[in-house]
C-alpha cells in the first residue's frame, strides 16, 4: 500500500513571513507618526522592531540565494555596507532626538545632527547601486534592478499624488524623508513581485 505524501509544512523562517511582518510593522509606525499619534522619539524606538526583523530575513534570503547560485562576494559586501549605514542611521537619529529633547541646541550643531541621518540613508542607497554594478550573476542583477524600479515607481507615485492633494488643501504636509521610506517599502514589494514571477526574492 503506497504511503501518502506528507502535507506541506509551514516554514516559520521563510523570507515571506519575515518580510510581511517587517512591512506591517513599518506601515503601522509610519501611520502613527504621520497622524502625530506618537512622537519622533517613540517612532525611532519602534523602528528598532522592523530593523530586528531584517536580520532573520537577510539570513533566510542568503540561504535561498545560495541554493540558486547566489551568495556572491558582491552580496556579502552589500550586506556589510547596509549593516554599517543602518547602524549609523539609527545612532545619528537617536543622538539628534535625544539632544533636541534635552534642551536648546546650537544652530550649527542642529545642522550637523540633521545631516547625519540623511547621509547614512544615502549610504544605503549607494550600497544598492554598488550591488547592481558588482553583482556578476545576471539573473540576480536583473532582480535587483526590478526591485529598484518598482520601489522608485511607488515612491514617485506616492509623492506626486500626495503633492497634488496637498496643493489642493486636501492633505496635510508631510516631511520629505517619507519618500525615501516609501522607496524602501517598495523594495519589499519588488521582492514579493520577484518571488511571484520568478520564484526567488532576489539579492536585496
Amino acid at each position: 500500500m503506497a504511503q501518502s505524501e506528507p502535507g506541506p509544512t509551514r516554514n516559520w523562517g521563510s523570507p515571506g513571513l519575515w518580510l510581511g511582518c517587517m512591512l506591517a510593522a513599518i506601515g503601522i509606525i509610519a501611520g502613527l507618526a504621520i497622524t502625530d499619534a506618537i512622537g519622533k522619539y517613540t517612532a525611532m524606538l519602534l523602528l528598532l522592531i522592523p530593523a530586528g526583523l531584517m536580520f532573520p530575513l537577510a539570513k533566510s534570503s542568503k540561504q535561498k540565494n545560495t541554493a540558486c547560485g547566489g551568495n556572491s562576494a558582491a552580496q556579502k559586501r552589500y550586506t556589510r555596507r547596509v549593516a554599517i549605514f543602518t547602524s549609523a542611521y539609527l545612532a545619528s537619529f537617536a543622538l539628534m532626538t535625544f539632544l533636541q529633547e534635552a534642551g536648546e541646541v546650537a544652530y550649527a550643531l542642529r545642522v550637523v545632527l540633521a545631516l547625519l541621518p540623511g547621509l547614512a540613508i544615502l549610504g544605503v542607497l549607494w550600497a544598492v547601486g554598488r550591488l547592481i554594478l558588482e553583482e556578476s550573476d545576471e539573473f540576480l542583477r536583473m532582480l535587483t534592478v526590478r526591485q529598484s524600479l518598482i520601489a522608485t515607481g511607488l515612491a514617485l507615485s506616492a509623492a506626486s499624488i500626495w503633492g497634488f492633494l496637498q496643493a489642493g488643501d486636501i492633505a496635510p504636509p508631510v516631511d520629505l524623508y517619507w519618500v525615501t521610506i516609501i522607496w524602501f517599502l517598495g523594495l519589499g514589494v519588488g521582492a514579493i513581485v520577484n518571488r511571484v514571477q520568478f520564484g526567488t526574492w532576489g539579492a536585496v
